[in-house]
């Protein structure tokens, strides 16, 4: 069951194509979760503060001609429309699209909406089937739910900061925003989930993604591992403690290759193809349990052997024994890469300032209904008309006052 709206633009293509979701918040926790519904067909309705909208139009660290080259990414699939939502007729505008649209994806702190007359108990009154996603740091409960949250302080309360980086260093971060990231994913795991409840019940519900729960998620037994056998995860560099081999290794040509051979049918494959069978049958090697004990010495062997050998061979050489291996890829390595190619996992799309403009395509692939990039991220405000004229029906003498007043 569907909330009932007009029939999406000819342009909406892909299984949500019968869906309207409007977009609040800004940066990236929310609007990434947008972004993952729009690659599906959704028509995603993004409401922007009218004359500045949001700050990812000015984020990233490289911005030829001034303009953010991440914008075009989180932004893609997406109709910007402006909206004062801190008036009182941009919240009644708000709520008349809500109104006639199946999801809500927002991350204000707790609370902003209801401010702002526009909570879900409210937009669910009229609107039954309403989904609404909430993303923020803390969840929409809990003596921490009013704090400001930011992606870098989940991800540290959810635990991966501690165990990310080497051990004589403090915590490191990914070198992406991981929490934002993650709870985007899982406020879309949960529309997904609500969707196919409302299915059966007719009835919306709200969707609570915490930035620090969705870290938590991901940390696998770090916490029986701590509550029954007392044992804390530490910083461990580029191995996990206890698996070996699974490491970092150099090559002659100076470069450095991923090597993961811990299970034990693996292993005697790498042993092969270094000459070295006789390895297998070292009691300190014999076993997961052993090599993971013995670890620093199995990766010292490994690395004298990998660094005789030049990137491409040493890589053919562990792929034709079948021992999982691979180059740690950079973007230029991205570009250059056949299995990229062959797979389309790099899509170009022409942009109005930066010309032909590459973006990551829509993951995970659907046999029958796949997701597309269809447009990269909106000027400001770009479909205005579109939303106001066509889907709210309000006049041209409307719009220009609204206009005027800085509503819209």
């Amino acid at each position: 069951m569907t909330t009932a709206h007009d029939t999406p633009p000819p342009t909406a293509t892909g299984p949500l194509a019968d869906l309207r979701v409007v977009e609040m918040g800004q940066l990236l926790a929310g609007p990434f979760c947008g972004q993952l519904l729009a690659d599906f067909g959704a028509e995603v309705i993004k409401l922007e503060a009218p004359g500045v909208g949001d700050p990812m139009r000015q984020w990233g660290r490289e911005k030829p001609y001034g303009k953010s080259l991440w914008w075009p990414v989180v932004a893609r699939n997406k109709k910007s429309v402006t909206c004062n939502m801190r008036t009182p007729e941009g919240q009644e505008l708000a709520r008349d699209i809500i109104g006639r649209s199946d999801i809500v994806v927002e991350n204000f702190r707790p609370g902003t909406l209801e401010r702002w007359n526009l909570g879900f108990d409210e937009l669910r009154a009229d609107n039954p089937g309403l989904i609404m996603a909430r993303v923020s740091g803390y969840g929409q409960t809990g003596p921490y739910s009013s704090r400001a949250g930011y992606g870098s302080i989940g991800e540290a309360m959810g635990g991966i900061r501690y165990v990310t980086g080497d051990p004589d260093n403090a915590p490191s971060r990914a070198g992406i925003s991981l929490g934002d990231s993650l709870a985007a994913v899982f406020a879309t795991i949960g529309v997904l989930t609500a969707l196919h409840s409302r299915s059966v019940t007719g009835r919306g519900q709200l969707v609570d993604a915490a930035i620090y729960e969705s870290v938590l998620a991901m940390m696998e037994s770090m916490l029986p591992e701590w509550a029954v056998a007392g044992y804390q995860r530490e910083r461990t560099g580029s191995v996990l403690p206890n698996v070996s081999p699974s490491n970092v290794y150099p090559t002659r040509g100076g470069e450095m290759i991923l090597i993961a051979a811990n299970q034990d049918t693996v292993f005697a494959r790498l042993a092969a193809v270094m000459g070295r069978e006789d390895l297998v049958s070292v009691p300190r090697f014999a076993d997961h349990a052993a090599r993971g004990e013995n670890m620093e010495e199995l990766d010292g062997i490994i690395a004298a052997w990998t660094a005789d050998l030049d990137t491409e061979e040493l890589l053919q050489t562990l792929h034709g024994g079948g021992v999982p291996a691979g180059r740690i890829f950079t973007a230029r390595d991205m570009f250059d890469d056949p299995h990229f190619a062959a797979r389309d996992a790099i899509v170009r799309l022409a942009h109005r300032d930066f010309g032909e403009f590459p973006t990551h395509n829509v993951f995970p692939k659907l046999g029958d209904t796949p997701g597309a990039v269809r447009h990269l991220g909106p000027e400001l405000g770009e479909h205005n008309d579109e939303i106001y004229r066509h889907l709210l029906d309000l006049s041209d003498d409307r719009r220009a006052d609204l206009a005027r007043r800085s509503i819209i």
